[in-house]
């Protein structure tokens, strides 16, 4: 319940813009110490089953979750591969992902969420676009 308070609030604000920025794998490992404290292990002690134990997600993890529940949020702002592309493909149903050359404009929100969710399996775009 502190870590959810205190913690996680801070973590999850604005986690969209800045989670794949170079100082997240810093704050990753802040979120490891602030985990082994919680649950008193030692330093060597892997985070990986304390994750699972305590049902938090990792900064990775939860950067990609709000990447997906913007683009679930934001369907409408998304061209998706039939409106630009007229020929019936398997990927006629993604999103259609722009090719870029800059890459602040490849890591934004926009760019980064088009590629989670193409990464998903059909049957799950299909239920959240739904």
């Amino acid at each position: 319940m502190i870590y959810f308070s205190s913690v996680h609030s801070i973590i999850s604000y604005g986690i969209i813009f800045w989670g794949n920025f170079i100082y997240s794998n810093t704050i990753f490992k802040l979120q490891k110490r602030v985990i082994r404290i919680m649950i008193n292990v030692g330093n060597r002690e892997s985070c990986r089953e304390l994750f699972k134990k305590l049902n938090i997600l990792p900064l990775h993890s939860q950067y990609i979750l709000s990447l997906l529940l913007f683009v679930v949020k934001n369907i409408n702002m998304f061209k998706s591969n039939s409106v630009v592309y007229f020929i019936n493909t398997r990927q006629c149903s993604d999103l259609y992902l722009p090719s870029l050359h800059l890459t602040n404009v490849q890591k934004g929100v926009y760019h980064s969420g088009i590629k989670v969710f193409i990464w998903l399996p059909t049957g799950i775009k299909v239920y959240l676009v739904i």
